[in-house]
């Protein structure tokens, strides 16, 4: 844990964390990520940084493998709190039917009324001024969402407005989760839970970051697919009572 939290900047920890992952055997891997899951559910603060490190390793693309082999020995050896962190999405259920339809009036037309091929809405993703962000920000495509996380110009709110976004676009909520310079955020994270279209296990990923009155939300609300709500009723149960001022002189 030291030596990630050692690292400056979230992308490097997430790689670091994403190397580890790959090169530990699973065996020894799994009881050292339980033990960082269950002091950052005792709201741990350096456990909670390095927990962020580790839901971005776990949320990188072609780990679906290793969180496979993760799960299967945290169930066999009942490591409790990595197996809330990484529950399998068959038993967190499926998105509502029609979130994750592709909206045909999202791709951009140029000028003269034709739709813009994906190589020029790529291409366009990186221009820095305000109106092109805006007219790609909709794009249904995950490689022009990714390019356009990139781009400076781009505002927390327009990448919240896009996570909120009903019906969502499993790839595209994705690309977001993977962003580190935009899944830190709060608003961002609830925007991506709360989303009935973000794929399940990655929902219960961000789960496990969320603080108490995060959980209580994302529990009450009936938007949210019911698994991924008792979830966040499991970590809610498992974080430290929030101490009032006051507090300390009543016994």
């Amino acid at each position: 844990m030291g030596a990630t939290l050692s690292l400056g900047d979230a992308a490097l920890r997430a790689a670091y964390v994403a190397s580890v992952v790959r090169a530990w055997e699973v065996s020894v891997l799994a009881p050292a990520l339980d033990e960082v899951c269950e002091r950052a559910e005792q709201a741990e603060v350096a456990a909670r940084e390095a927990l962020l490190s580790i839901v971005d390793a776990l949320n990188t693309e072609g780990m679906d493998e290793v969180v496979q082999r993760l799960r299967e020995e945290a169930e066999g050896r009942s490591l409790l709190a990595l197996e809330r962190l990484i529950r399998h999405p068959v038993r967190l259920g499926r998105a509502p039917a029609g979130e994750d339809k592709l909206r045909q009036d999202k791709v951009p037309f140029d000028g003269r009324g034709r739709p813009l091929t994906l190589g020029e809405r790529k291409s366009l993703a990186r221009r820095p001024d305000r109106d092109t962000m805006q007219r790609l920000i909709a794009d249904p495509h995950p490689d022009v969402i990714h390019r356009l996380l990139r781009n400076p110009r781009v505002l927390e709110d327009d990448v919240v407005r896009l996570a909120a976004r009903r019906p969502g676009r499993r790839e595209v909520l994705a690309e977001i989760a993977r962003s580190t310079k935009w899944v830190h955020r709060p608003r961002v994270r609830m925007a991506l839970v709360l989303n009935p279209a973000t794929p399940p296990e990655i929902a219960a990923r961000i789960a496990g970051l969320l603080l108490r009155p995060e959980l209580a939300f994302v529990a009450g609300s009936p938007y949210v697919p019911a698994a991924v709500r008792a979830l966040c009723m499991e970590h809610l149960e498992r974080r430290p009572p929030v101490e009032r001022p006051g507090d300390e002189g009543v016994h």
